[in-house]
């Protein structure tokens, strides 16, 4: 049975290992620091950072913030899981986690945006699977003959 391990929110211990998530399956590491030092800076900042820890050591890592000039919307803008831990159900746990932890402080939608090349195939049919709706596409969004894909889904709990 794959390893459960505990959802969490992330920590400053947590970055070399979140770093190693996110230069395996999302972007280049050294991009990190200046996303995630909002959230270590300021009392006030609503962003969210999640991770799954197996034994002490992030092995994934969800970050979402809410939108600006709207009541209730939330943005996934990343979430990865280190390649020898994927196909355990962690990025479905993440995602599901964060849609309850959403819900209670009264978000209504999460939205997430992935790219529209076959390659990013797999991560569309994950967000379809749980729910999430392609809601935009924005052409040559990233790069000539790259779209941007963005999907949506309500955070109430009987939808």
């Amino acid at each position: 049975m794959p390893n459960q391990g505990q959802i969490r929110p992330v920590v400053r211990d947590d970055i070399p290992a979140i770093k190693m998530v996110v230069d395996a399956t999302l972007f280049p590491a050294d991009l990190l620091d200046g996303m995630i030092a909002p959230y270590f800076q300021a009392d006030s900042c609503t962003d969210i950072w999640l991770t799954q820890d197996d034994g002490g050591k992030a092995v994934a890592v969800a970050f979402c913030e809410a939108e600006r000039m709207t009541q209730g919307t939330w943005n996934l803008l990343a979430i990865g899981v280190l390649p020898a831990h994927q196909g355990q159900g962690i990025g479905t746990r993440l995602i599901k986690h964060l849609e309850r932890m959403l819900f209670q402080r009264d978000g209504r939608i999460l939205i997430v945006e992935t790219s529209g090349l076959p390659e990013y195939a797999q991560t569309r049919e994950f967000y379809r699977r749980l729910g999430y709706v392609e809601e935009a596409r924005i052409r040559e969004f990233y790069a000539s003959g790259e779209d941007k894909i963005v999907y949506w889904k309500s955070l109430k709990p009987d939808r």
